[in-house]
């Protein structure tokens, strides 16, 4: 079951990169950072799973990372830090008004969320050694 729930949420992160190109493509940049958010939520998720952790909550989903992967080195510094930096640039897009993004930075948002998810997938490949 944990390993089928895995596939489904990594499933989804992979439509949500392609949801995001697709935005981007297509000058949608507040609905590109928004995908572009749900695509690393999503990986994210599945990986909690690798250690059976879940959390209701984007926050706590946030600081599960942080604590079982982040801290412990599994995951670098460099790849938290750009997840909160979305989170937050999401939360902006989601719900403040007159909120403007730059192309460039939405595109290299965009390229930093695959290299994000390649290095998430690698790891719950390695614990859960499913594909």
């Amino acid at each position: 079951m944990k390993e089928n729930v895995i596939k489904y949420r990594r499933k989804r992160a992979k439509e949500a990169v392609q949801e995001a190109q697709i935005m981007l493509e297509n000058n949608k940049l507040i609905a590109a950072v928004n995908r572009i958010y749900y695509a690393i939520f999503y990986e994210v998720l599945a990986l909690l799973l690798t250690k059976e952790l879940s959390s209701s909550k984007h926050s706590g989903v946030r600081s599960l990372f942080n604590k079982e992967f982040i801290k412990t080195g599994i995951i670098s510094e460099q790849h938290g830090e750009f997840y909160n930096r979305i989170f937050g640039f999401r939360q902006r897009a989601d719900y403040e008004d007159f909120v403007e993004f730059d192309y460039e930075k939405v595109k290299s948002w965009f390229e930093s969320a695959k290299v994000f998810i390649d290095s998430v997938e690698k790891v719950i490949n390695e614990t859960n050694r499913i594909s």
